[in-house]
């Protein structure tokens, strides 16, 4: 019988595999929420800034941790940009854990996104 682990493991290969057959690398979590960032703000430039880049992971952040209650998105800002409020605090968790949680968004916001 296969495991949860498992199960959630083979997702994200799956899901490894998808972004690197479109990009032609492998992503890292890292680079998946820039992207997620991208497609949250439609962010078109050629040059984006380390403030931008660090701005973008942050919109991923809270776009992922929506579905799970602990943000809200209150609006967009004049440049498209989402603004969120913050509803309840993240859990205490080690790297392995805070990586495995974020992955875990990850994997439900592109099924939910239909990739």
């Amino acid at each position: 019988m296969a495991s949860v682990a498992d199960d959630f493991q083979s997702r994200w290969w799956n899901l490894e595999k998808k972004l690197m057959d479109r990009f032609g690398k492998k992503p890292d979590v890292e680079a998946i929420l820039f992207l997620i960032g991208l497609q949250e703000t439609g962010l078109s430039q050629e040059k984006i800034s380390k403030e931008q880049k660090q701005d973008l992971m942050h919109v991923a952040i809270c776009t992922i941790l929506t579905s799970s209650g602990y943000y809200l998105v209150e609006g967009k800002d004049q440049e498209g940009w989402p603004h969120f409020k913050q509803l309840q605090n993240l859990p205490v968790m080690n790297m392995i854990e805070q990586e495995s949680f974020l992955k875990d968004h990850i994997l439900l916001y592109f099924d939910n996104n239909q990739f």
